[in-house]
């Protein structure tokens, strides 16, 4: 259990509820062994009148009926603490499932780029959800009825051992093979649950990319193939499933033949006795009714102990992901003013999963409220820019500064509120068109969203759709055109205000003309902000400040678009290319 020890804190953070959970669950044991009692009084109450020790019927009758009316009122009593028990322990396991999956996914949140990189998504969904919920039965059912176990088996065998100490140790024969039979099990359970967990991930990963690429299968017409691929995998899966259950099912058939070995004892040995003299019948039925009240108890071990089993496998798999160490860190605690001067000093980068060297000795200066545009090819290093002025990513050399303060001494939050970034691949979520605008404000008015519509020139759109702003766009923006997805992502990023302002090629899916009206828009509103624009037309920069051109990592052009394109090089080709292209 040792992955499982990273829980503790949580059950001193409810030690109260636990605490609570036990004392109440010894109320209600305590009673239900009250019953044998009053049962056995009850028989020998019986014998003795049959053996003409008491004669008087009516004492009889009136100690059997309030026996009875005991045995009833200690049935209830118990019932009701059994509820109170469930009610506190249960509900702990709910509070500690609710805090373990925020644990998680603020983990999530924390990790860097590359963690998302070397992890599939369904995996991410199966350890914050299945695993979780194997988390959640150890803290509830598993918890709960060992505690209710131990308590019945130190009560029970207590009082067992003081009417017989002879009949108890008979009785009690059967559980040093039950707990051999515990210890190899459970060995085996906790292997296969690893695996069984393994293979849900898997599961999960593969449904999750082959919905999420729906388009991409039908299109090539690989339904089949994919449909193969699942199966094969599911099947698997149950295999593995099959393995887990066979190793479980042994625990109640060998825990019901062990309490029948023990009620064999019990007739036997208490028989014997009561011949003797030892003991009255009385005696014999109250251990008959406790062995057989240990039945479940007993019985449950096993479903316990796989409960555990599951827990612990699932809680390694979490403890994974909770034991990763986020690479970008926040290391100021206190706001940071953000104004917009960027400085690059011979910035190097290169991409850990690929070994892909991005950037080489990167240097160049924005001043505030200034506009940058890079170009160049597929590859170049465009994007890192953009990712290391946002710190998505940290420089391996060299120094990232904004504000002459290096990125890594600022306030993260700070420095990502104060930057709105429209990415290359827009990405809208499943929700109405005004939520996802209003994702760069949540308090923006409607004047303020439809504002910043019309300035990503999408206004004009939107109210032609039936439900207008409150239209659901789809997973990832699907029932919208590339286009009208990036332009809303351009709204995003406007309605933000931010002190920067960063478009990553986010005009590629629109026309030429589209392009002029937003790009005039965009100067408009960027007068007093920096600006960053990434592309590949010369039409989208050539109104910047400073252009700079990029080829395998390094700048090989830097200027104003005036002095560019009367300069030999990649700017100027590209601008006569594409001016020829415009003509035709």
């Amino acid at each position: 259990m040792k992955a499982l020890q990273y829980l503790n804190k949580y059950f001193l953070k409810y030690k109260y509820r636990l605490i609570l959970g036990i004392i109440i669950t010894v109320c209600s044991r305590f009673l239900a062994l009250e019953v044998p009692h009053l049962i056995r009084e009850s028989i020998n109450i019986a014998e003795d009148f049959k053996n003409n020790i008491i004669t008087d019927i009516s004492l009889v009758k009136s100690k059997l009926l309030t026996n009875i009316l005991l045995i009833v009122g200690a049935a209830l009593l118990s019932g009701f603490f059994t509820f109170l028990m469930r009610q506190t322990l249960i509900v702990m396991s709910r509070l500690i499932e609710f805090d373990l999956k925020n644990e998680i996914y603020q983990q999530y949140q924390k990790l860097s780029l590359n963690f998302y990189k070397k992890n599939r998504t369904g995996d991410l969904m199966n350890r914050i959800s299945e695993d979780v919920n194997k988390v959640r039965m150890y803290f509830g059912p598993a918890i709960m009825y060992s505690i209710n176990m131990v308590v019945l088996f130190v009560l029970a065998i207590a009082k067992m051992y003081r009417i017989d100490a002879t009949l108890t140790m008979y009785t009690l024969l059967p559980l040093p093979i039950l707990s051999v039979s515990i210890y190899v099990l459970s060995r085996v359970i906790n292997k296969r649950s690893t695996t069984v967990q393994q293979y849900l991930s898997k599961l999960t990963a593969n449904a999750q990319e082959t919905f999420s690429g729906i388009s991409i299968i039908k299109s090539f017409a690989i339904e089949k193939k994919s449909m193969k691929e699942f199966e094969e995998l599911a099947n698997t899966t149950k295999e593995k499933n099959i393995n887990l259950f066979k190793a479980q099912a042994l625990f109640f058939p060998l825990m019901i033949l062990l309490i029948g070995v023990s009620n064999i004892m019990v007739v036997y040995i208490g028989g014997l006795r009561y011949i003797q003299g030892l003991i009255s019948l009385g005696v014999i039925a109250e251990f008959i009714i406790y062995v057989n009240m240990l039945t479940w108890p007993v019985a449950v071990v096993g479903w316990v102990t796989s409960i555990i089993q599951q827990a612990e496998a699932s809680q390694k798999r979490i403890n994974e992901f909770l034991d990763i160490k986020p690479e970008i860190k926040n290391t100021a605690n206190n706001p940071s003013e953000i104004k917009g001067k960027i400085t690059f000093k011979k910035v190097s980068f290169t991409y850990e999963d690929t070994n892909i060297n991005a950037l080489k000795n990167i240097s160049f200066e924005l001043e505030k409220g200034k506009t940058l545009a890079i170009l160049g090819n597929t590859g170049s290093g465009k994007t890192t820019i953009l990712n290391l002025i946002a710190r998505l990513y940290e420089a391996d050399s060299g120094k990232v500064l904004i504000d002459d303060i290096d990125v890594k001494s600022l306030n993260l939050d700070s420095l990502r509120q104060s930057i709105g970034f429209v990415p290359q691949e827009a990405f809208l979520f499943s929700d109405t068109i005004r939520n996802n605008i209003k994702f760069g404000n949540e308090h923006a008015t409607d004047a303020e969203i439809e504002q910043a519509a019309k300035d990503a020139y999408i206004h004009h759109n939107i109210i032609q759709f039936n439900n207008g702003y409150d239209t659901y766009v789809g997973e990832r923006g699907v029932t919208l055109s590339g286009g009208q997805k990036q332009r809303i992502s351009i709204a995003r990023a406007i309605i933000k205000n931010p002190k920067i302002l960063i478009f990553d090629d986010c005009l590629s899916a629109v026309d030429t003309e589209t392009e002029e009206i937003i790009l005039t828009n965009l100067y408009s509103i960027s007068k007093e902000k920096t600006t960053i624009i990434v592309s590949h037309r010369v039409s989208s920069v050539k109104n910047a400040d400073v252009i700079i051109v990029i080829e395998n990592g390094k700048i090989i052009q830097h200027g104003p678009h005036n002095e560019l394109v009367n300069t030999e090089g990649y700017y100027k080709a590209l601008y006569e290319q594409q001016l020829l292209e415009k003509e035709i």
